[in-house]
């Protein structure tokens, strides 16, 4: 019996036992992977069509040969089966779905609504906190210039609650017109939420009012001979139009819309989402899901944005460039999902063409790019593969590195490159444990190394997979510590490249080593770039990575020494008064006269500090 007939016949054998209703189904493969998710209006019917039809799909015929198991999810209707089946393609990733891939959340401007002093800041994730969110923006470059603007505009702090708590002066941002100083009394509370209050109007698209008060500000202020505060008006009202003339494409008049324009090209595909809000362009993403070369531009649509929308705020409207499959479905199951009317429409009148041609413009230019960079980066790896003579196809390589200051904060970083670059979501760091070692390069990478692949061996089905080449930064002795760390662990077939820095650490002069040879590459040689592109990111990764850890461990207090001070009453001790040093210099009945601190928790600090 062929592989294709087994699959057909595990399917045909349980479909007599699964029930007429909507749901999801999944195909599952010999070691308990997911193969493929599907929804269907009536499970059976959808399953039968795998068993009956003859001219199935190459991939189709792929996956039911793979096949081993059946397993169904049924729901009380097909929306629900819909953004099910959503929710598990984004948790499974299976190899046979359209998957969208770099999906994340995307960053929001937050001002509280119960707070004395609101303050304008970015947020990301869930929507946990009372108060006025806008957005979404983007990338968090668009919400971090937005948040100057607006810190032009209405002078709104932006500083956390416990830096405005503790302090006695102004900043420089009141120095520079950002701030109005609120933590100083340098503004009434009145006064702080009317601005507060022009500011969430402003976001809102309400902005002609605000111009006007400013214009009228000004011309009063300079009646009145008040020029600093005339020219005060008039910077806020050169910002406020800055934020409007930057909108280039402000013409859609759309109010709480979605652009998303889809090209195909060479069996790739690009999709470019435009975001507008309050008649504002809040920028725009590229994506590019994973897809078989033969999928046609509806299904693709159709499940990205199931798949883009899963864990996001839905708009009002999106506006697509194409016909989507399921249009119905889709607008019943995200109208469903938001509780309010969601439409989901192919651009029509001229803005809406205007637009949506627009973001396909962006989405084709996005799309060659990423072609030309795949296929100079695979050129790029066959030209490495030939150099170092490495038999087998490499499709990932994985750089190491490591960074501390004189064993302190130690920590190894790795980077990973692929056929499309940097795949940023297989980056890992790992905070050294062995303190024998924190000192000792050497050791590090060892232990960094079994770490990592260890833990793959183990698992056998983990979220990494075993890259077909790696690149250690460092000499002689780094590569011969990671080639006998390997072998250990029964790795004698993947291959190392140990990247030295050459003599008085001058780029281009670097000496690797494989297999127990020393190779030098020319200094305009491409392929000496490309390591070095590598080396350096892998560097970055880890900088970056033990300066964060330095940051943490320096920011850390005194209290936080101390058994049983938790974050509340850590709060309570500074507030009261104003530092960790004079927490340490205070006495036992002060440290017992600050709310929230018991009669033994002051004594157990005060003894702290004093035996």
């Amino acid at each position: 019996m062929r592989d294709i007939d087994r699959g057909k016949k595990i399917i045909k054998d349980k479909i007599s036992l699964i029930p007429k209703n909507p749901g999801v189904y999944k195909m599952i493969g010999e070691k308990g992977e997911i193969l493929y998710i599907g929804k269907a209006k009536i499970i059976p019917n959808r399953l039968k069509s795998y068993v009956t039809e003859s001219n199935l799909p190459i991939r189709t015929e792929r996956m039911l040969s793979l096949t081993k198991n059946l397993e169904v999810t049924t729901t009380t209707n097909e929306s629900e089966a819909l953004l099910l089946e959503a929710n598990l393609i984004k948790k499974h990733k299976p190899r046979y779905n359209i998957l969208l891939r770099d999906d994340k959340s995307f960053p929001y401007i937050y001002i509280g609504h119960k707070d004395k002093w609101p303050q304008l800041t970015k947020l990301r994730g869930k929507k946990t906190r009372d108060g006025y969110y806008f957005g979404p923006f983007a990338s968090i470059g668009s919400a971090n210039w937005t948040i100057k603007i607006l810190q032009k505009i209405f002078h709104l702090r932006v500083c956390d609650d416990t830096v405005f708590k503790n302090r006695e002066r102004p900043c420089i941002l009141y120095q520079i017109k950002r701030c109005s100083a609120p933590c100083v009394g340098h503004i009434s509370e009145s006064d702080y939420k009317s601005t507060v209050k022009d500011a969430i109007d402003f976001i809102s698209g309400k902005s002609r009012r605000i111009q006007k008060n400013l214009s009228l500000e000004m011309e009063n202020a300079s009646k009145e001979q008040d020029f600093e505060k005339a020219a005060v008006a008039r910077d806020r009202i050169k910002a406020l139009t800055q934020i409007q003339t930057s909108q280039k494409i402000n013409q859609t008049n759309l109010n709480e819309a979605d652009v998303v324009s889809i090209y195909k090209e060479s069996g790739k595909t690009c999709i470019q989402v435009f975001f507008f809000r309050s008649k504002q362009n809040w920028g725009n993403q590229a994506y590019y899901p994973k897809h078989d070369a033969d999928d046609n531009i509806k299904d693709i649509m159709s499940s990205f944005l199931v798949q883009f929308y899963e864990n996001k705020t839905i708009p009002r409207l999106i506006i697509t460039n194409s016909e989507i499959k399921d249009k119905i479905l889709l607008e019943k199951a995200f109208s469903s999902k938001e509780k309010k009317e969601i439409l989901v429409k192919v651009a029509k009148t001229k803005n809406e063409i205007n637009i949506s041609k627009l973001a396909e413009k962006n989405a084709k230019q996005a799309l060659t790019q990423k072609i030309y960079q795949t296929e100079s980066n695979n050129n790029l790896i066959e030209n490495l593969s030939k150099k170092f003579e490495l038999n087998n196809n490499i499709n990932l390589i994985e750089v190491y590195d490591n960074s501390h200051i004189q064993g302190n904060d130690s920590v190894g970083a790795m980077i990973c490159f692929g056929n499309e670059g940097f795949v940023k979501k297989r980056y890992r760091k790992f905070n050294i444990k062995n303190d024998k070692v924190k000192n000792d390069d050497y050791g590090m990478m060892k232990e960094v190394l079994f770490r990592r692949f260890s833990k793959t061996l183990k698992e056998k089905s983990g979220s990494l997979s075993l890259p077909e080449l790696i690149i250690i930064d460092g000499g002689k002795g780094q590569y011969s510590v990671s080639r006998e760390i390997l072998n250990e662990l029964g790795l004698h077939d993947l291959p190392i490249l140990a990247v030295a820095k050459g003599k008085n650490r001058n780029a281009g002069e670097e000496k690797i080593y494989h297999k127990g040879t020393e190779f030098f590459l020319e200094k305009n040689n491409p392929l000496l770039f490309f390591i070095q592109r590598l080396r350096d990111e892998a560097h970055r990764f880890a900088v970056s990575t033990h300066r964060a850890k330095r940051k943490k461990s320096l920011s850390k207090s005194l209290l936080d020494q101390i058994q049983g001070i938790g974050k509340q009453r850590k709060r309570a001790l500074l507030n009261h008064f104003g530092s960790a040093r004079s927490v340490e210099s205070a006495s036992l009945e002060d440290l017992k006269s600050v709310d929230g601190i018991e009669d033994n928790i002051a004594k157990k600090i005060y003894d702290y500090f004093h035996e």
